[in-house]
């Protein structure tokens, strides 16, 4: 980006850069925790669930090439080691150390809320000033939404099937 469209952006760039390195590493974080969730989980509907999963580890992928190229944009330089990651990401990795579905699916849930805390945020930060970043944050956020919607629909059915069993067994 050039010095005009830079001098545009009408919003403080070094904040901006800050809230973009860490959605940057909350990506990351995310699109492991999905992938390794997605291979490790145990459990009923598992099957219809994993790929969904390894969609949604696909997407959080394109998210930080999304951001990383924001990054880029704006004349900033994006995180440039995993072992940051941790250390900016707002959002919390989760150990999948529980393969049962479920404990994946809220873990999942959980790195979904965070996510989209961080694009309301980078949404609201950069509405009426910064365009292009509004745009990418918003469409990031319709995604992280309904990834969030997707999860709590999963965990819904599970239970409804254990409800069902427990109808069975009664």
């Amino acid at each position: 980006m050039g010095k005009k469209g830079i001098e545009i952006l009408g919003v403080d760039v070094q904040k901006l850069l800050q809230m973009l390195n860490e959605a940057l590493c909350e990506e990351w974080l995310a699109y492991y925790q999905y992938w390794v969730g997605a291979r490790l989980m145990e459990g009923p509907m598992r099957s219809e669930i994993e790929p969904e999963l390894l969609v949604h580890a696909d997407q959080e992928l394109n998210h930080a090439v999304m951001v990383v190229d924001r990054i880029i944009q704006i004349g900033g330089t994006p995180v440039l080691t995993p072992e940051d990651w941790m250390k900016l990401s707002k959002c919390a990795y989760e150990v999948p150390s529980d393969p049962y579905v479920e404990a994946i699916l809220n873990q999942n849930l959980t790195g979904e809320r965070c996510a989209i805390q961080r694009y309301k945020g980078l949404a609201d930060f950069t509405s009426g000033k910064d365009h292009s970043t509004h745009q990418m944050a918003t469409a990031i956020l319709n995604e992280e939404l309904e990834h969030e919607q997707d999860i709590e629909d999963w965990i819904a059915d599970i239970q409804k099937m254990k409800d069902d069993l427990k109808k069975i067994r009664a």
